[in-house]
């Protein structure tokens, strides 16, 4: 995702710098920044860690257990009988792939809604960005980070975040 921001940066500041005499006015805008700083994110991440609480305590849960499981076959093993030992390793094999395909969804799905959450944060800040575009009559803003020098660019980072929050 950076590695896609980034060369749509790169690719802005391109287009923009063979388009910059024909432009009036230019802005930078540090949009890392922002988000950084937006008190939703704060709630957001709250919110997510509680959607998710259940899930993971289950997780943890699971684990314990198989750890369990694993620690009385390492200290038990050599002087169970066969059969036991065969069955206790059957069932620890098939608890250890139940947990890992629990985990594993369990992290796509917290991934997906963090970058769901993510996705609108910044939607929010690019509406913003365009608001305070319009207001003050910019006619180009380019990201801060994508930016190596703009002397008479005004950054407008401030503006923004007082848009957002």
């Amino acid at each position: 995702m950076k590695k896609l921001l980034c060369a749509a940066g790169l690719g802005l500041a391109l287009a923009v710098s063979a388009g910059v005499q024909a432009a009036d006015k230019i802005a930078v805008v540090n949009v890392s920044s922002i988000f950084q700083q937006l008190p939703q994110r704060a709630t957001v991440a709250k919110q997510l860690e509680n959607e998710f609480k259940g899930r993971a305590t289950e997780l943890q849960s699971q684990e314990r257990d198989l750890q369990t499981k694993m620690q009385k076959l390492q200290r038990d093993g050599s002087t169970m009988k066969a059969s036991d030992r065969s069955r206790m390793e059957k069932d620890i094999m098939s608890q250890r792939e139940a947990f890992s395909t629990k985990a594993q969804a369990f992290d796509q799905d917290n991934r997906r809604r963090q970058m769901e959450e993510r996705n609108k944060l910044l939607s929010r800040i690019q509406d913003a960005v365009k608001k305070v575009a319009d207001s003050e009559g910019y006619d180009v803003v380019i990201d801060a980070n994508a930016v190596a020098y703009a002397s008479n660019a005004k950054d407008i980072t401030a503006d923004v975040l007082k848009q957002v929050k």
